[in-house]
């Protein structure tokens, strides 16, 4: 009997102590002041898209002007209240005005939703010093820089919430996305760190690790050596289901992430099993993309060119294998509408 009440008194204390480190169980989004980096198309309009149903003010920024004023008129169709304005986030000036003029306008940023990305592909031996430079302005600097300008004023309130968009790349060496994946194993080793110290002041910080989502990405990603031959196996890896999320799926899982305090998420299944296949079997997970390397496009002669996947397109793609990734794009406003008879 003895043995049954240690037993409970072990459970109730694990409990309390998870209760205690799990501070606040439900957190609201109406009434917040959202800031989206990247928020003009892809994941990062989902998600204020989401969080403007939600009663959220929602800020959004983003370096293509067209791309964010289509983004903005979205928004305000639905009844969003919306602050737009061109930003490139690797520009910590302009950041830091973004958010002045945002809190002139809505008040201080209460969520930051770190979403802005680059993807360069092709093979290592493709690519250059700029590349990394490029890769770790956006995918880190563009993380640190909002974040270091709301921290303040959370702080401050002793509250708030970053969420930072990291990448199964930021827990995985994935090849041909060599310096895609470094920048966000930086991001990732950033956002651990932050939340460990920022949270006894009130402020969470989740990281968020997705694998491959439905966002019509690949046309504004950067592809170099044979880039026909690698935006065909991008786009159509970015389109297959099972292998893939949806869009708007993996906005309400980071929303509902958010709401919980996570640490982290992430999505889907088989990015859940490659995380802890790296863990448990390093040399094995290793072994794995060694392999898919070798499938990968070789590089050709000739390393130079450098294209975008808008002008990357072969008869493999745009194909019935990249309808779902063909209709994302179309859908969240990675094309301009002149551009959709094509796509």
């Amino acid at each position: 009997m003895s043995r049954i009440k240690v037993a409970a008194a072990g459970a109730l204390a694990g409990w309390a102590i998870m209760r205690l480190l799990s501070g606040p169980r439900r957190y609201e989004f109406n009434g917040k002041t959202v800031l989206v980096t990247g928020g003009s198309r892809g994941l990062g309009l989902v998600l204020a898209k989401q969080l403007a149903a939600e009663g959220a003010r929602v800020a959004i920024c983003g370096r293509d002007a067209e791309a964010l004023e289509r983004a903005r008129s979205t928004l305000e169709a639905i009844g969003g209240e919306v602050f737009a304005l061109p930003v490139d986030v690797a520009d910590r000036n302009a950041v830091d005005t973004l958010v002045r003029q945002l809190a002139a306008r809505f008040g201080p940023v209460d969520v930051l939703v770190n979403n802005a990305g680059v993807i360069e592909v092709g093979p290592a031996e493709t690519m250059t010093l700029a590349d990394y430079q490029e890769a770790m302005a956006v995918n880190f600097w563009g993380v640190v820089h909002p974040t270091l300008a709301v921290l303040p004023a959370m702080r401050e309130r002793r509250q708030g919430r970053i969420v930072n968009i990291i990448s199964i790349g930021g827990r995985l060496g994935v090849p041909h996305l060599v310096p895609y994946s470094a920048s966000k194993f930086a991001a990732l080793g950033f956002s651990q760190g932050l939340r460990a110290e920022e949270r006894r002041r009130g402020v969470i910080v989740t990281s968020v690790v997705p694998g491959l989502m439905r966002t019509g990405s690949p046309r504004n990603a950067t592809f170099r050596g044979r880039h026909r031959a690698e935006y065909a196996w991008f786009s159509i890896a970015d389109s297959l289901p099972g292998l893939t999320i949806g869009a708007e799926e993996a906005a309400r899982r980071i929303l509902e992430g958010v709401r919980r305090g996570d640490a982290e998420v992430r999505f889907p299944l088989v990015t859940r099993l490659a995380v802890i296949a790296a863990a448990v079997a390093p040399n094995v997970t290793a072994s794995v993309l060694e392999l898919t390397g070798r499938l990968l496009p070789e590089a050709p002669a000739d390393l130079r060119g450098r294209q975008p996947g808008r002008e990357s397109q072969s008869a493999a793609s745009p194909s019935w294998l990249t309808r779902l990734g063909d209709d994302a794009a179309r859908r969240y406003n990675q094309i301009a509408p002149s551009e959709g008879a094509s796509a």
